[in-house]
């Protein structure tokens, strides 16, 4: 049974059941990353930028009547002039035709509401490469995940390192985002330094206003932001930025955001000193935290070797992926 779901209004059964099959298929494709909790897994469902949709499917075994557990989900998010699809199979109903039911679905939707374009995140050497390439999707971009074991952390090494920053810069550690009165500099620090490849489907905060909504959203998800800018002395401006999200749904492993040097203050070293101070505020900010991971651009050599100096290691392509929507209804519908 397949039908549109709104995890705001489900029971608590169903949450629960989602993050079975949600660790499930960690566990049958990624390994080693942390399994989820429930802790805040409702409303990182739930809570989407002013301006962006959600729209929700569930699969589940039984009946209308007597709805089962949840063998799959879908959702879109429509932002932009994009729908990012994301879609769940439990590994016990993969090869059922169950995922191509489910995008078609969401495909059939995003269709409906005038999007033109479908986009997905594929993660390399999981069977979704061969799944979503059989649909027609097109490989548009690739970062590489690399994953930093705080366990393994020379942390007299890197406190020598955050402290090797350049005369005339000071570094700020803010814990919930950057003060109000930081938030234009930071924005335009962020507007002047894009880097050009980056993809289109995890979009960065370049307006001060649609940065401060990005805070909210990311506090209302359960997902806690630290900061760590490096002020020009002289000026005041924001040289350089580095970004870290604690989510609860996976506390132990966080996630690295964006990290920026104005073009104008680059060779003074900001870029690392601005990531070792972070790695050593959340050691004691947050205890329970084991990893921390970060994608990044192939061709961003710089921070790939900024990095492998913090103890880095690469660990997975991140593969964004899109097709035609009108393209792929049709292909999947011929096909069935």
């Amino acid at each position: 049974m397949v039908r549109e779901w709104d995890p705001r209004t489900a029971s608590s059964d169903e949450i629960a059941s989602l993050l079975d099959t949600l660790n499930a298929v960690l566990a049958a494709d990624l390994p080693q990353d942390p399994p989820w909790r429930e802790s805040s897994l409702r409303e990182y469902l739930c809570e989407v930028m002013p301006g962006e949709r959600r729209i929700s499917w569930v699969a589940q075994d039984g009946s209308a009547a007597e709805p089962g557990r949840i063998l799959g989900q879908v959702h879109v998010l429509l932002l932009g002039d994009i729908g990012v699809l994301e879609v769940l199979v439990h590994p016990s109903a993969r090869r059922t035709g169950l995922g191509r039911d489910l995008v078609l679905l969401a495909a059939r939707r995003v269709y409906q509401e005038g999007f033109r374009s479908i986009g997905v995140e594929v993660v390399g050497d999981t069977p979704a490469v061969g799944f979503y390439e059989s649909l027609g999707f097109t490989r548009e971009y690739v970062e590489t995940r690399s994953v930093l074991d705080l366990g393994a952390v020379d942390w007299p090494a890197l406190a020598e390192m955050a402290t090797g920053v350049g005369a005339g810069y000071h570094l700020e550690f803010c814990p919930g985002g950057p003060p109000d009165d930081v938030i234009e500099a930071y924005a335009r620090a962020k507007a002047e330094v894009r880097d050009v490849d980056d993809g289109e489907l995890r979009p960065s905060s370049y307006d001060p206003q649609r940065l401060r909504d990005s805070l909210d959203t990311l506090h209302r998800r359960g997902m806690k932001p630290y900061i760590v800018l490096a002020i020009h002395e002289q000026t005041g401006e924001v040289a350089g930025l580095t970004e870290v999200v604690v989510p609860a749904q996976h506390p132990t492993r966080a996630d690295q955001y964006d990290t920026i040097v104005a073009q104008s203050h680059r060779g003074y070293g900001i870029d690392r000193a601005i990531k070792a101070r972070m790695l050593l505020e959340l050691r004691s900010a947050e205890p329970e935290l084991a990893e921390v991971q970060t994608w990044n651009a192939q061709a961003n050599e710089a921070m790939l070797k900024v990095n492998a100096e913090l103890g880095y290691r690469p660990d997975r392509d991140w593969c964004e992926y899109s097709v035609d929507v009108a393209e792929l209804v049709h292909r999947v519908d011929s096909s069935r």
